[in-house]
């Protein structure tokens, strides 16, 4: 009979036959360790858009407004990161953060909206 052995922790294995772990603790541990980099770049991805949804929020309370290039940056807003496009006819390109949209215009200023779900 083959001796099974705990992918972790190398501890002997009794029970089932397709058991892989010998606590919960070892198996959520071994999968931490497999996925650390994908889940890792997605986490900071993740919380760069939250924060530029943030910024995006606070600078357009009222539901449309118009901001500059600095106020943005300055914010630490990072144009980098969207969630989505927009083209419309006249070929204005929207770039949005979840329901958080701007849109570049003339001398540096840009119109934020946000798209009422």
């Amino acid at each position: 009979m083959e001796k099974r052995e705990c992918l972790e922790c190398s501890t002997p294995l009794k029970g089932r036959a397709d058991q892989k772990f010998c606590s919960d603790y070892c198996r959520n541990t071994y999968n931490n360790k497999v996925d650390k980099d994908t889940k890792n770049l997605i986490r900071n991805i993740n919380n760069r858009l939250k924060k530029n949804y943030k910024i995006l929020s606070e600078l357009n309370s009222s539901g449309k407004t118009k901001v500059s290039r600095t106020k943005l940056y300055d914010k630490g807003f990072d144009f980098q990161l969207f969630t989505s496009v927009y083209h419309t006819k006249t070929g204005n390109t929207y770039f949005y953060v979840y329901n958080q949209g701007y849109l570049a215009l003339e001398n540096d200023l840009f119109l934020l909206i946000k798209k009422e779900l």
